[in-house]
Protein backbone atom coordinates (compact mmCIF):
# COMPACT_ATOMS: atom_id res chain seq x y z
CA UNK A 1 0.00 0.00 0.00
CA UNK A 2 1.41 3.13 -0.70
CA UNK A 3 1.01 6.28 1.28
CA UNK A 4 -1.92 8.63 -0.06
CA UNK A 5 -3.57 6.31 -2.00
CA UNK A 6 -7.63 6.20 -1.55
CA UNK A 7 -9.70 3.28 -1.09
CA UNK A 8 -13.49 3.01 -0.49
CA UNK A 9 -16.23 0.80 1.19
CA UNK A 10 -19.55 -0.31 -0.04
CA UNK A 11 -21.20 2.47 2.15
CA UNK A 12 -19.52 5.20 0.22
CA UNK A 13 -16.46 5.85 2.85
CA UNK A 14 -13.20 6.65 1.67
CA UNK A 15 -9.90 6.33 3.32
CA UNK A 16 -6.52 7.63 1.97
CA UNK A 17 -3.63 6.14 4.17
CA UNK A 18 -1.20 8.43 5.49
CA UNK A 19 2.25 7.94 7.53
CA UNK A 20 1.85 5.77 10.87
CA UNK A 21 -0.77 3.67 10.14
CA UNK A 22 -3.07 6.66 10.27
CA UNK A 23 -5.83 7.35 7.71
CA UNK A 24 -8.18 10.48 6.51
CA UNK A 25 -11.46 9.39 6.20
CA UNK A 26 -14.78 10.93 4.72
CA UNK A 27 -17.44 10.68 2.04
CA UNK A 28 -17.16 9.81 -1.61
CA UNK A 29 -18.48 12.66 -3.76
CA UNK A 30 -20.74 10.14 -5.20
CA UNK A 31 -21.97 9.96 -1.43
CA UNK A 32 -22.26 13.86 -1.51
CA UNK A 33 -24.36 14.07 -4.57
CA UNK A 34 -26.71 11.33 -3.40
CA UNK A 35 -27.44 13.56 0.31
CA UNK A 36 -27.79 16.73 -1.74
CA UNK A 37 -27.02 20.07 0.24
CA UNK A 38 -25.46 19.07 3.87
CA UNK A 39 -26.47 21.31 6.39
CA UNK A 40 -24.93 19.76 9.88
CA UNK A 41 -22.36 16.94 10.91
CA UNK A 42 -21.99 15.51 14.50
CA UNK A 43 -18.87 14.22 14.69
CA UNK A 44 -17.34 11.62 16.66
CA UNK A 45 -14.74 12.30 20.34
CA UNK A 46 -11.18 12.05 19.34
CA UNK A 47 -9.93 9.21 21.15
CA UNK A 48 -13.13 7.20 20.49
CA UNK A 49 -12.30 3.47 19.62
CA UNK A 50 -14.72 2.27 16.42
CA UNK A 51 -15.01 -1.14 14.98
CA UNK A 52 -15.26 -1.73 11.57
CA UNK A 53 -19.02 -0.61 10.53
CA UNK A 54 -19.49 1.31 13.39
CA UNK A 55 -21.49 4.13 12.86
CA UNK A 56 -18.85 6.86 13.96
CA UNK A 57 -20.42 10.16 12.98
CA UNK A 58 -23.92 11.43 11.54
CA UNK A 59 -24.32 13.89 8.24
CA UNK A 60 -27.93 16.00 8.04
CA UNK A 61 -28.58 16.81 4.81
CA UNK A 62 -31.28 18.71 3.19
CA UNK A 63 -32.54 15.57 2.32
CA UNK A 64 -32.08 12.98 5.29
CA UNK A 65 -29.55 12.07 8.24
CA UNK A 66 -27.33 9.61 7.56
CA UNK A 67 -24.97 7.42 9.75
CA UNK A 68 -21.09 7.31 8.91
CA UNK A 69 -19.39 4.30 9.44
CA UNK A 70 -16.11 3.37 10.48
CA UNK A 71 -14.63 1.65 7.33
CA UNK A 72 -12.20 0.21 9.64
CA UNK A 73 -11.70 -0.27 12.80
CA UNK A 74 -9.45 1.84 15.33
CA UNK A 75 -9.31 4.94 17.14
CA UNK A 76 -9.68 8.34 16.52
CA UNK A 77 -6.93 10.91 16.29
CA UNK A 78 -8.67 13.77 14.65
CA UNK A 79 -11.74 15.15 14.15
CA UNK A 80 -12.25 18.05 11.31
CA UNK A 81 -13.86 20.66 13.73
CA UNK A 82 -13.95 22.78 10.64
CA UNK A 83 -17.42 20.92 9.49
CA UNK A 84 -19.04 22.49 12.24
CA UNK A 85 -19.08 25.89 10.78
CA UNK A 86 -18.32 24.54 7.45
CA UNK A 87 -20.82 20.98 7.15
CA UNK A 88 -20.76 22.51 3.23
CA UNK A 89 -17.44 21.77 2.72
CA UNK A 90 -18.56 18.14 2.21
CA UNK A 91 -20.59 19.21 -0.87
CA UNK A 92 -17.94 21.21 -1.95
CA UNK A 93 -14.32 19.42 -1.61
CA UNK A 94 -15.52 15.87 -0.50
CA UNK A 95 -12.01 14.65 -0.36
CA UNK A 96 -10.19 17.59 0.95
CA UNK A 97 -11.91 20.15 2.73
CA UNK A 98 -14.67 17.91 3.69
CA UNK A 99 -12.33 15.49 5.36
CA UNK A 100 -14.29 13.95 8.49
CA UNK A 101 -12.14 12.11 10.75
CA UNK A 102 -8.50 10.90 11.19
CA UNK A 103 -8.30 7.15 12.67
CA UNK A 104 -5.24 5.18 13.75
CA UNK A 105 -5.59 1.52 12.02
CA UNK A 106 -6.23 -1.28 14.48
CA UNK A 107 -6.09 -3.56 11.29
CA UNK A 108 -4.27 -3.01 7.96
CA UNK A 109 -5.94 -5.37 6.63
CA UNK A 110 -9.21 -4.07 6.90
CA UNK A 111 -8.14 -1.36 4.43
CA UNK A 112 -6.35 -3.01 2.42
CA UNK A 113 -9.34 -5.08 2.26
CA UNK A 114 -11.28 -1.42 0.90
CA UNK A 115 -12.08 -1.04 -2.64
CA UNK A 116 -9.73 0.44 -5.07
CA UNK A 117 -10.45 3.98 -7.05
CA UNK A 118 -11.10 1.73 -9.83
CA UNK A 119 -13.10 -0.79 -8.37
CA UNK A 120 -15.50 1.56 -6.70
CA UNK A 121 -16.39 3.27 -10.20
CA UNK A 122 -17.34 -0.09 -11.32
CA UNK A 123 -19.48 -0.54 -8.01
CA UNK A 124 -21.32 3.00 -8.37
CA UNK A 125 -21.84 2.36 -12.27
CA UNK A 126 -23.87 -0.78 -11.31
CA UNK A 127 -25.49 1.25 -8.40
CA UNK A 128 -26.54 3.78 -10.96
CA UNK A 129 -26.93 1.21 -13.19
CA UNK A 130 -29.52 -0.71 -11.24
CA UNK A 131 -31.61 2.64 -10.15
CA UNK A 132 -31.92 3.16 -14.11
CA UNK A 133 -33.42 -0.17 -14.51
CA UNK A 134 -35.72 0.23 -11.43
CA UNK A 135 -36.81 3.45 -12.58
CA UNK A 136 -37.88 1.78 -16.63
CA UNK A 137 -39.80 -0.86 -14.58
CA UNK A 138 -42.01 1.45 -12.60
CA UNK A 139 -45.61 1.86 -13.92
CA UNK A 140 -46.65 5.47 -15.73
CA UNK A 141 -49.67 6.25 -13.97
CA UNK A 142 -50.04 9.24 -15.68
CA UNK A 143 -51.43 7.12 -18.59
Amino acid sequence: MSEGEIRFSKEHEWLALKGGGIAIMGISDFAQRQLGDIVSVDLPKVSSAYNRMQPLAVVDSVKSSSDIYSAVGGEVVEVNEELIEHPEFINQSPYGLGWIVKIKLSNMKEFEQLMSKKEYDVFIGELEKGEEETADKRPDWRS
